[in-house]
């Protein structure tokens, strides 16, 4: 009796439903509303650029105090 073809349908639109949900979650970019990854500000750019060495001490010095005078 509840094996019909309307239970069975039913059951069948609830699996490309969770399938859909679940490629929405994982699949979707991470550039969306509710992004996981936070952005970079333009500090932790300066501190990676000088950990890299690609930056010196002065010129990182330079930067900061021109992006702390920006944010004030």
């Amino acid at each position: 009796m509840y094996f019909t073809y309307h239970f069975l349908g039913i059951h069948l639109i609830w699996w490309f439903v969770w399938i859909i949900l679940l490629f929405w979650i994982f699949a979707t970019p991470y550039y969306i509303p509710g992004e996981r990854k936070k952005k970079d500000f333009p500090l932790d750019i300066l501190k990676k650029r000088f950990a890299l060495g690609q930056i010196t001490t002065e010129e990182y010095r330079l930067a900061k105090k021109s992006i702390e005078n920006d944010l004030d």
